[in-house]
């Protein structure tokens, strides 16, 4: 769980953590927040966000696709059984195959 501080003046800072990254992604994400003008931390904020939001998109678009699939499976049983049962006429008939 992230962890709340005081600031000086009585109000909760925003919650904090700590993240160990290995030596080449924190290379990256420093170069990233240097094109950016933003400090390391900043930028990682930025790609956490982007990167929950569109998690989450991801996640509610698959859940979405999953109803459809489900709806279109049950609006087809539901058409199979609705249907009336129909009796064959006749012995069946045989079946030739033609040998090449």
């Amino acid at each position: 769980m992230a962890t709340r501080q005081n600031s000086s003046n009585g109000k909760q800072k925003s919650p904090r953590i700590q993240v160990v990254l290995p030596e080449e992604l924190c290379g990256a994400l420093a170069e990233l927040a240097e094109q950016e003008s933003r400090t390391v931390s900043n930028m990682a904020k930025v790609l956490i966000q982007e990167g929950v939001k569109r998690y989450g998109s991801l996640e509610i678009s698959s859940n979405q696709e999953l109803r459809v699939q489900k709806s279109k499976t049950q609006d087809f049983i539901n058409k199979l059984e609705k249907q009336k049962t129909k009796r064959l006429k006749g012995l069946p008939r045989r079946l030739k195959f033609k040998r090449n």
